[in-house]
């Protein structure tokens, strides 16, 4: 609202939304105890995204060390690449931002790796083991900026390990 000197007010209101009139029905929640239930339930999904961490870990790993038995082969590649990306898209929507941005570092190596930069077990074992202390509890809310000498080297790890040699002699 503007005043006489043309000064504006805010003025703080809450729609009457579907929400709000199944919550006055009998048996309906206030909108403080559907926050609550609403946060306890995203706690509960927390405490499973560990274990979900742990089982995406493990694929990883494995399809990890197919590739280091044998770098060409594309299938262990994709499935790397498919693992990383879930613990990528998901990490930071669960509060898990360091394990996003180790997932990303990795998947961009990955991405390397396909385009057929040479496979080095040294990088992926870096990154695997960033990723076991980036879920910890200790870990689990710091952001890359947090930690800076964990981001820096993994930054450079995927900035070296993404050098792709050349395809062979141009006609």
């Amino acid at each position: 609202m503007a005043n006489k000197q043309g000064d504006s007010e805010a003025t703080i209101f809450f729609a009457d939304t579907r929400f709000e009139r199944m919550a006055r029905r009998p048996g309906g929640v206030s909108r403080e105890e559907a926050i609550d239930r609403a946060q306890g339930a995203v706690e509960e999904l927390k405490t499973d995204f560990t274990g979900w961490i742990d089982e995406q870990y493990s694929e990883l790993s494995d399809s990890l060390a197919a590739i280091a038995k044998d770098p060409g082969d594309k299938e262990a590649l994709e499935r790397a690449q498919q693992k990383c990306a879930y613990l990528r898209d998901v990490g930071s929507t669960m509060g898990y931002t360091l394990v996003t941005f180790v997932a990303m570092t990795l998947c961009d190596i990955l991405d390397a790796y396909i385009a057929g930069a040479p496979f080095d077990k040294n990088v992926t074992d870096c990154h695997m083991d960033a990723f076991l202390l980036a879920r910890t509890d200790e870990y689990r809310h710091r952001r890359p900026e947090d930690v800076p000498e964990l981001a820096n080297g993994l930054l450079r790890v995927v900035e070296v390990a993404s050098i792709v040699p050349p395809s062979g002699p141009k006609d």
